[in-house]
């Protein structure tokens, strides 16, 4: 059973309905409780980071995130729910810490001649670690879809698993042991996107 952190996010449903296509049973969770016996957790995400974070600490989910993943269980943080991860952004001079559990900020693309802000649309990632079991069955320069201003800059360079270009390169996803967290959404990513949730749902057990 997979629970899908529930605080409002709008792609909340794109994302229980590709979870449930791979045959996953899938629970939304809205309260630290629900967690319980959750073989693993997805934190989807699109919009503020301010208002990811806040929603989650209303809803006394901030420090239950943090306890389910301390306890080895997979974890999937995508587009903001991977942002959430570092420790601050600097999105709207935002006040509302993050997650904290790895060092490194959200920043900002920096404007450039010819580059809209934000990235909307296909993009492709190269793979730097092929080991990462996320990645199984997908090469590098494989399309995803990105909808995002801003992106983490993990201080650790071990973490980033992938990264992509966009006016510059930035870390398209990460993993550090039972932790896996994306930019880009792959539930709006088609076959690739599927792929890559079911390797996750594989973790799951």
């Amino acid at each position: 059973m997979i629970a899908l952190l529930d605080y409002g996010a709008g792609n909340l449903r794109s994302v229980e309905k590709a979870l449930h296509h791979l045959g996953a049973e899938v629970r939304l969770v809205a309260r630290p409780e629900q967690l319980g016996d959750a073989q693993a957790a997805v934190l989807p995400g699109v919009g503020a980071f301010d208002d990811c974070l806040n929603a989650l600490r209303r809803q006394d989910l901030l420090e239950a995130t943090r306890q389910f993943i301390h306890a080895g269980r997979p974890f999937l943080g995508i587009c903001i729910g991977y942002q959430a991860l570092f420790e601050r952004s600097q999105e709207f001079n935002s006040n509302a810490p993050g997650l904290g559990l790895f060092k490194g900020q959200v920043i900002r693309f920096t404007p450039r001649p010819g580059l809209k802000i934000p990235q909307i649309g296909w993009n492709q990632i190269e793979v730097t670690r092929p080991d990462c079991p996320l990645f199984t069955g997908i090469p590098t320069g494989s399309y995803f879809y990105f909808v995002h201003s801003y992106y983490p800059q993990p201080t650790d360079p071990s973490l980033v698993c992938a990264r992509t270009e966009y006016g510059e390169t930035f870390a398209s996803a990460i993993w550090r042991e039972n932790v896996f967290a994306t930019q880009f959404h792959p539930e709006k990513s088609q076959e690739t996107g599927l792929r890559l949730l079911k390797n996750f749902v594989a973790l799951a057990g």
